[in-house]
């Protein structure tokens, strides 16, 4: 049974930090490269880190330099620390399969960035 579900959101003030997690269940999820998404109201959801199986990363520019994905894949666990936040990282962020997501998505994890 395929599940994925994301923690870690809250209210920050800009510049500060949060750290999110992604429990996935289900194997397919150990084969694939991973991803955190994020989708602010009235926008498309939009991916902005992955992680393969090698590790290897990429970012979206919006984020680079101030986003890290990483990755536990025994524990099937896919982590985003987001430092220097903005007032337009506000979005709700989901982790899925990159880069594109199952058709199935978690409940997501609210981020708000506002002083």
């Amino acid at each position: 049974q395929v599940q994925l579900v994301e923690s870690g959101g809250g209210l920050v003030q800009p510049g500060g930090s949060l750290r999110l997690s992604c429990t996935a269940s289900g194997s397919i999820f150990s084969i694939v490269p991973m991803g955190w998404y994020r989708q602010a109201l009235g926008e498309q959801r939009e991916l902005v880190a992955s992680v393969t199986t090698n590790l290897i990363t990429t970012y979206a520019d919006s984020v680079k330099g101030r986003f890290t994905i990483s990755r536990d894949i025994a524990k099937n666990t896919v982590a985003l620390k987001m430092n220097n936040l903005k007032p337009e990282d506000t979005a709700v962020y989901y982790c899925n399969r990159a880069p594109s997501g199952l058709n199935y998505w978690g409940q997501g994890t609210q981020v708000t960035v506002s002083s």
